[in-house]
């Protein structure tokens, strides 16, 4: 009697803690099901650039996104960022800083530093005790000229025939950490055939390197992209993230958020 009435305890107590990991896992799925639907359902097509975008959420979802969306004068407009904190309140916060950030880019959004900036005045007034990150882009295919600014994000990395490098932004704090944001833009040219690739920083934080080794090991992947995948941003996407995150990585459970967008001038 006593061994039956154990038994009978162990499967009322397993019975509930297996019920908590399956809601925790519905939960999850649910969290990862909006991040996905706040991000772009698919990708513009715009005459001189191919794009693609690879997202692996983490189980909290987290803040990172990514967008792309054509702009007045067959103009391109590129964006990453991340929202610090993780749960529904980030989900929400991000997708609110990136439909904000897609209206500032229709309105001016040849000038990346006033884009930034209004985004940074509305995060102070809305969202005072958040911070975020992000890096937008004005690209104009038919010229293969780029002009961008960074706010405390990560420097694109342009990846083609004869060169390897990472764009040389000026250093600049998140938005939202300082009583105003500011920071010079930074212009360049792709050379037919080039992609620039832009990520967020959960890519190098899931390789669990110090932040100067994830750099180095991101260069190696891009700079080891082989000829024939040159042709398809989609495949050099994917090729930087099985080299940077071996073994599965990229796919496995992690509190970091990873977003790779990838723009290849014809």
């Amino acid at each position: 009697e006593r061994r039956r009435h154990l038994a009978g305890l162990y499967v009322r107590y397993a019975a509930e803690h297996l019920a908590r990991l399956v809601e925790l896992e519905r939960t999850r799925a649910c969290m990862r099901t909006m991040a996905e639907e706040l991000l772009p359902s698919r990708l513009p097509r715009v005459p001189g650039v191919q794009l693609a975008a690879r997202h692996r959420t983490g189980p909290r979802a987290g803040g990172d996104w990514y967008d792309a969306l054509p702009l007045p004068d067959a103009a391109l407009g590129l964006a990453v960022g991340s929202v610090t904190g993780s749960g529904p309140s980030a989900v929400a916060a991000m997708g609110r800083l990136r439909a904000s950030l897609r209206a500032y880019a229709v309105m001016e959004g040849e000038d990346p530093v006033a884009v930034l900036s209004d985004l940074e005045l509305l995060l102070r007034l809305t969202e005072p005790a958040r911070s975020a990150t992000a890096l937008f882009a004005y690209c104009e295919p038919a010229l293969r000229k780029i002009t961008l600014a960074g706010a405390g994000h990560c420097p694109p990395l342009v990846v083609g025939e004869r060169r390897t490098e990472f764009v040389e932004t000026s250093v600049s704090a998140p938005l939202g950490m300082l009583a105003c944001w500011e920071a010079p833009s930074v212009e360049l040219e792709a050379e037919p055939g080039e992609t620039v690739l832009l990520y967020t920083d959960g890519l190098l934080h899931r390789t669990g390197e110090p932040v100067d080794r994830a750099f180095a090991r991101l260069h190696a992947a891009a700079a080891g992209v082989p000829r024939q995948l040159r042709q398809d941003p989609g495949a050099i996407a994917d090729h930087v993230l099985r080299t940077v995150l071996p073994d599965g990585l990229a796919e496995q459970d992690s509190d970091e958020d990873v977003v790779l967008l990838a723009a290849r001038f014809e």
